[in-house]
């Protein structure tokens, strides 16, 4: 028997990727999938493709008292920040509602009161190639913090914070599955707009990991997924050497070749992240740029693999690593 895993919102996006991860894994045994609105209805109500062996939807409260060993939140941010984890459980939250530290932060960035604020302190803010998971709860990174941690995090130390720009940009799904105005087609499609101008949640988490504010401007692009940030930075010296001594032995960070830029295409529906480095003639800036997949190495690959950490088992067991994708 494997280790016994349960899935919280697995009907959403990041809850179905998280499925398809664990379905896949040689370690890991499905005990129960959570699901409100489809508590009750068999797995196949989700996807026709899931009409195996497979247990059918609980509410996601039933789904956390299952007793299972792993236990995989995917659910809205203040949901997520009212649950307590169970005992003796390893926990990986994909909200945000555990990656900050201060929680005083909750309001303004969340907009909410952080209900369980003494026990923010317990959880691990974990990218396994820059601060690997040590305990059993873990919160999972938000995908842009992840894109650019990844670039930014080794070069902390060298680089001028106070002129660090990031311009990213996320495809439709990193919304969410819930329909709003913003992802309808209509908005989305033929169009590549910014949002949450200077105001993002994932710009405290990033400003936590470094030590000092970026400044961030997101922006929704008309893919389904796929997430691309592109950073400038001073000076540009010594970037490329940083970065290669950083990922030289990670499975699932690739910093590419001279004169190579990283692309949505070669990441999309994988759990790896692209790096590519280089300087503006012009200008001398540094410019660090990191292509991942929202929902894999931004969400439900990077929760699989902190897991995998956690349990002492294969780092990329069941993730989405090799292939030449079309």
């Amino acid at each position: 028997m494997g280790v016994t895993t349960a899935i919280l919102g697995a009907s959403g996006y990041s809850g179905q990727e998280t499925l398809d991860r664990v379905l896949s894994h040689p370690e890991l045994e499905l005990v129960a999938l959570g699901s409100d609105s489809l508590a009750g209805q068999p797995a196949s109500a989700l996807d026709p493709r899931l009409n195996g062996a497979m247990p059918s939807f609980v509410s996601n409260p039933d789904a956390v008292g299952a007793g299972a060993e792993l236990v995989f939140w995917c659910v809205d941010h203040e949901r997520a920040a009212a649950l307590e984890a169970p005992a003796d459980t390893v926990v990986v939250d994909l909200s945000g509602a555990h990656r900050l530290s201060e929680p005083s932060l909750y309001p303004a960035w969340y907009g909410f009161e952080h209900p369980n604020a003494a026990s923010l302190g317990d959880w691990d803010y974990a990218i396994p190639e820059l601060f690997p998971p040590h305990g059993s709860l873990i919160a999972n990174p938000g995908c842009y913090a992840t894109a650019v941690l990844l670039a930014l995090a080794p070069l902390a130390a060298s680089i001028d914070p106070a002129v660090v720009i990031v311009d990213a940009k996320s495809g439709v799904s990193g919304a969410g599955r819930a329909p709003k105005a913003a992802s309808h087609a209509t908005t989305v499609l033929e169009n590549v707009s910014p949002y949450k101008i200077g105001s993002h949640q994932h710009a405290p988490e990033i400003e936590q990991a470094l030590g000092f504010p970026v400044c961030f401007v997101p922006h929704l692009l008309p893919v389904r997924r796929g997430l691309i940030a592109t950073c400038y930075v001073r000076p540009a010296d010594g970037l490329r050497q940083a970065l290669e001594a950083a990922y030289a032995t990670t499975p699932a960070v690739t910093v590419l070749p001279d004169g190579m830029a990283p692309e949505l295409s070669r990441i999309q529906g994988t759990d790896a992240a692209e790096i590519g480095v280089f300087t503006d003639r012009a200008t001398g800036t540094g410019i660090v740029v990191c292509a991942l997949d929202n929902l894999g190495k931004g969400a439900a690959g990077q929760a699989v693999q902190n897991a995998n950490l956690v349990l002492d088992l294969p780092e990329t067991a069941g993730l989405r690593l090799s292939g030449v994708l079309v």
